[in-house]
């Protein structure tokens, strides 16, 4: 059988695309095709209708995309074990955090297409956002296949691939910083007798719909910032409580610290 995609890796990520899609519609179950060897994580997919198997080598040379989901640190020995069964004009696309197309490139069969992707688990509930980036050996119209596949998941961007150490640390890595801010915010209000559950739905909602407001009217954070904040008000307290704490620079290290592993790991 010849499947739309092979997902080489059950992960959390893997599992986040292999969702997305189904119930997107982008991609029925049957044309998805997974290989895990952790029994647990099969069972994941197989509650999607989703096909699994124990060894790429079963379904890398039956995919017209193959799909890497796999840890940096062990990217190199999957694709190693995988290359002889990629026919040409499968598309290869990695989602392995730093790992460059030139390095998968040298690894895989000459002339192989590949498409290095940075998305993020929101694509679960068709909210991702994910960076596209084409080697040197991708054509324009498999940038565009892979761009696609990703926009039925979410948002989805072609940029140049030196813009992708970037991407991961701000979209890639981003819904654990905003977990925790939720969870701070939460905790907050827990502190000022707020049930938990309540302080957790306020602090989600209000996080979802800010972003949800700036993302339909493209209004600068700033601007919303200002529109909130009445002059001597509770607002305008808080904000200077958080620039005194250095909101800002926490949130600039962070980056900066996410940037420096990405690049570590693609070397």
């Amino acid at each position: 059988m010849t499947y739309g995609l092979a997902i080489i890796g059950g992960g959390r990520m893997g599992e986040a695309i292999a969702a997305g899609l189904v119930s997107s519609g982008a991609l029925p179950a049957d044309r998805i095709a997974v290989a895990e060897p952790n029994a647990e994580r099969q069972g994941v997919f197989v509650a999607h209708g989703i096909a699994v198997v124990a060894d790429g080598h079963d379904i890398a040379g039956d995919a017209e995309m193959v799909l890497l989901a796999v840890k940096p640190q062990v990217i190199d020995a999957v694709v190693a074990h995988l290359a002889d069964d990629i026919p040409a004009g499968t598309v290869v696309v990695s989602i392995a955090a730093g790992i460059t197309t030139a390095r998968l490139e040298s690894l895989l069969p000459a002339g192989t297409a590949v498409v290095r992707v940075m998305p993020n688990t929101p694509a679960m509930v068709g909210a991702g956002m994910a960076v596209v980036s084409g080697g040197s050996d991708a054509s324009a119209e498999q940038v565009e296949r892979v761009r696609t596949l990703f926009e039925a998941v979410g948002e989805a961007v072609v940029l140049d691939e030196h813009f992708q150490d970037a991407a991961t640390a701000i979209s890639g890595s981003g819904p654990a910083y905003v977990a925790l801010v939720v969870d701070a915010l939460a905790a907050a209000g827990v502190r000022q007798g707020l049930p938990r559950a309540v302080a957790q739905a306020l602090a989600t909602q209000t996080v979802q719909g800010t972003a949800e407001l700036l993302a339909r009217t493209g209004m600068h954070p700033a601007e919303l910032m200002d529109a909130v904040s009445s002059p001597g008000g509770t607002t305008i307290a808080a904000l200077e409580a958080l620039e005194a704490s250095g909101l800002r620079t926490a949130f600039a290290r962070a980056v900066d610290a996410a940037v420096k592993r990405s690049k570590e790991l693609g070397s």
